[in-house]
């Protein structure tokens, strides 16, 4: 029944048992009407999917697996399906971030407690992909990333319309009068009109294209719309890799290196992505021990331009990046200018150079070339330090109004982001053009989970006044598909004593993005009496999962894991109780 040639794999010292063990793995299996054949020492392979009808994003990847799994067949190993839970942004109260870690958690015990040999990982919405990535890399078994593609253009009254983006463009119109309650509820119905995730360059987008520039996911396959059929191909395709990849023993551990974290940082300059992407990978850089500072994410992206024009920084949508050569065009661009490392190895078994050879630039409007960019080097994500963010900070300047990237303001302080709306249309509020918003307490400790608020909409009265934007001040994060000058991730947060915490109405604010500043102007001795007279918010939890969070979750700058979370806790085949 066992080939002994392959009696060392993992699985074996599950299906490969003798005696009364063996026969209890092997026989509970065959109820699912697996023949004995299959027990015979080849490669078994999990598809860990998080479909779930709650996170609309995944609810498509029960047909992704399956497409996966003719693949795993095709190369001669045993598929084997199992649930995660779903992370999904657009419902999950109060953060789909405040689960990050406990997915990545459930990902790593899974495949170390289960008989696999190597594991695809099928996710779709924003967390559920650097969760994917969290925890498979602390287990270090083979890994092939398959996401679950972007939505089909939106489409209303003839213009494209963008999932996320063009929610806080429709709120400003309902807001101004440019947009009735019927038209809003009709125009909801147009954004997301088929499978996937946010065909807009958000965080699940960049995410994607991430894990492909991580050379985690097949060349490609970022970008093919979850209803193409090539996004079954490309599934079909990891599910027969991932088996070569259990042979050559290519595991995370070869295949997430420095240079590949270079990587993707400057390809999500490239492409515009979500400031998200740094939480992320500053947390999968810490469970595969590599050193990446939030510094790093500011110098390694001073001389990349933004080349993909796509909402919310630009024009275009998933379908078209795509359609005009997706990521690996962009990836040649950059590697053409010497702006990527063409060395390390992929989930392919080959290089990034090998990778992006045939790669090629079909529409220069949706992808520019590297010497005529949609924006110029140095409009990427800024990281600013400064007595507000002694820990660092950040914004997307591509997102950003060139006028307010220098500007001095006196702060409008909010302590929670439901303060600051209970009032935003208030005709009275005390805010003008100059104004900076600052909003407090929505850090990884304080809210918690530090959740996607930073991008607060406008006062009603400015927006009627032709105002378009101000800067606002948050310690929380903003949605990938989200426009304006917002400062995020200030850190330390406000929950934790962070400056942020010591800001009152009317302190000058002043952001020296080109100089890398943010700063408040209040002499050093006010400041210090002032933290003199704070003291801490009480603890709001003492029981349960957000008990944990609160209590082991790091600040933003070590990416907002768990601190016990860092480095790899191996594959070690667990004790046989049988």
């Amino acid at each position: 029944m066992t080939d002994r040639r392959n009696a060392g794999r993992r699985s074996q010292a599950w299906f490969g048992a003798q005696g009364r063990s063996g026969m209890l793995y092997r026989s509970w299996m065959r109820n699912q009407g697996l023949g004995h054949e299959v027990f015979d020492g080849r490669p078994v392979i999990g598809i860990a999917t998080s479909v779930s009808e709650l996170a609309p994003c995944n609810a498509h990847l029960t047909r992704v697996a399956e497409a996966v799994k003719r693949g795993v067949w095709q190369a001669g190993g045993l598929p084997l399906q199992f649930p995660t839970m779903a992370t999904g942004e657009t419902l999950m109260r109060p953060t789909a971030m405040l689960y990050r870690n406990l997915m990545a958690m459930e990902v790593e015990e899974l495949i170390r407690a289960n008989p696999l040999d190597g594991v695809v990982l099928l996710s779709g919405c924003d967390k559920t992909t650097p969760a994917m990535l969290m925890g498979a890399a602390s287990v270090d078994l083979p890994a092939v990333m398959v996401t679950g593609g972007p939505m089909l253009n939106g489409k209303y009254r003839g213009q494209d319309v963008g999932s996320g983006t063009h929610v806080w463009k429709f709120e400003e119109d309902l807001k101004t009068g440019r947009m009735t309650e019927e038209e809003c509820f009709f125009a909801e119905g147009c954004m997301a009109r088929s499978d996937g995730h946010c065909m807009t360059m958000g965080t699940a987008s960049t995410m994607a294209c991430v894990a492909e520039a991580l050379g985690m996911q097949l060349p490609g396959s970022a970008a093919w719309p979850a209803v193409d059929s090539r996004r079954m191909e490309t599934a079909q395709a990891a599910g027969r890799r991932i088996v070569d990849m259990v042979e050559e023993e290519l595991r995370p551990s070869r295949i997430l290196t420095r240079e590949a974290f270079e990587n993707a940082i400057r390809v999500n300059a490239a492409i515009g992505g979500s400031t998200n992407a740094v939480i992320h990978l500053t947390a999968l850089a810490g469970r595969v021990g590599v050193e990446l500072g939030l510094d790093d994410f500011d110098r390694l992206v001073r001389e990349v331009p933004t080349l993909v024009n796509l909402m919310p920084s630009g024009t275009y949508l998933m379908e078209d990046f795509c359609y005009a050569g997706g990521l690996p065009a962009v990836m040649a661009e950059l590697l053409g200018g010497g702006l990527l490392h063409g060395g390390p190895v992929t989930v392919t078994g080959r290089t990034v150079a090998e990778n992006t050879a045939p790669a090629e630039r079909v529409d220069s409007d949706v992808i520019t070339p590297l010497d005529a960019p949609f924006q110029p080097a140095g409009t990427g994500i800024a990281v600013l330090r400064g007595n507000l963010c002694p820990d660092g900070a950040v914004i997307k300047q591509s997102a950003a109004s060139p006028h307010l990237l220098t500007h001095r303001g006196p702060a409008r302080v909010f302590d929670s982001p439901e303060a600051y709306h209970a009032v935003a249309d208030d005709p009275g509020l005390d805010v003008d053009e100059n104004t900076v918003i600052v909003i407090r307490n929505a850090g990884p400790k304080g809210y918690p989970g530090m959740p996607e608020v930073s991008n607060v909409p406008l006062p009603a009265k400015l927006l009627k006044a032709g105002i378009t934007d101000m800067v606002r001040v948050c310690d929380g994060r903003m949605s990938g598909t989200g426009y304006g000058t917002v400062v995020l991730h200030v850190t330390p947060e406000a929950a934790v004593g962070g400056p942020l915490a010591l800001v009152r109405d009317g302190d000058p604010v002043v952001l020296d993005v080109p100089g890398r500043a943010l700063r408040l102007d209040v002499d050093d001795a006010e400041l210090a009496r002032r933290r003199q007279e704070w003291t801490p918010p009480a603890e709001q939890y003492v029981s349960g999962y957000t008990w944990l969070y609160t209590q082991h979750v790091e600040q933003a700058d070590r990416g907002a894991d768990f601190g016990f979370l860092r480095g790899g806790r191996g594959h070690e085949v667990p004790r046989d109780s049988h």
